[in-house]
């Protein structure tokens, strides 16, 4: 599309080719950062519930295991924070401290409320404090945290529809015109000002494209 717009360039169009293939390893960008909210706000929950065991008069390891029951529920089993918290209970059974099973979490997911949850239990449990309080007192800031994250998402999306929106309007209008006025650009593509113009227009177009991802890209 890009090529057909700019440049009616077959040469172009071979040169763009592998960048065109390369688009899914970007994309995979992006679905990677949809899951990880997933796994966030599952966690959030996950941790809600271990506080409320916790609270109920369980040890932490029991607590985690029945958390794991719950969420099984809450998501059904082929949910990611269900695999997470039953592959933590079963390291339990082996003999590993729960600190542990919670930092191997936060190294998988990269989830920065995980590990800093992993860091408050292990400070909780060297210290001798009242761990429930604490846990507690942890999973209600995570919990606002991701509250605050969920209320952005809802807020922007949408403007990132209306964004969607405005990177295809460039190449509808340049198409529309070309249909209805055939050879209105034909000085664009025939001579070399006009090939230069059309790549300065195609890099401004390709800012735009990244300032508005910037703009709407609101990081915690």
């Amino acid at each position: 599309m890009v090529s057909y717009t700019f440049y009616r360039s077959m040469y172009v169009f071979l040169f763009l080719l592998p960048l065109g293939l390369g688009y899914p390893l970007l994309y995979r960008r992006t679905l990677r950062e949809e899951r990880l909210f997933r796994l966030n706000q599952q966690f959030k929950e996950g941790i809600l519930i271990l506080a409320a065991n916790l609270s109920a008069g369980y040890s932490l390891e029991n607590a985690l295991a029945i958390s794991g029951q719950e969420l099984d529920m809450l998501y059904g089993k082929d949910g990611m924070i269900n695999h997470e918290f039953s592959g933590m209970a079963r390291q339990l059974r082996m003999n590993r401290t729960v600190e542990q099973v919670f930092f191997d979490f936060a190294d998988r997911s990269g989830l920065e409320d995980v590990k800093n949850f992993a860091q408050v239990l292990k400070a909780a449990k060297r210290s001798g404090g009242d761990l429930v309080a604490i846990i507690n007192h942890t999973a209600g800031v995570i919990r606002d945290k991701a509250q605050v994250k969920e209320e952005i998402v809802n807020m922007t999306a949408a403007k990132k529809l209306e964004q969607k929106i405005m990177n295809v309007i460039p190449f509808f209008l340049i198409l529309y015109i070309d249909q209805a006025s055939p050879g209105f650009f034909g000085m664009m593509y025939e001579t070399g000002m006009g090939r230069v113009l059309m790549t300065i227009c195609l890099g401004v177009y390709g800012f735009a494209l990244w300032l508005s991802k910037r703009i709407l890209d609101i990081p915690i």
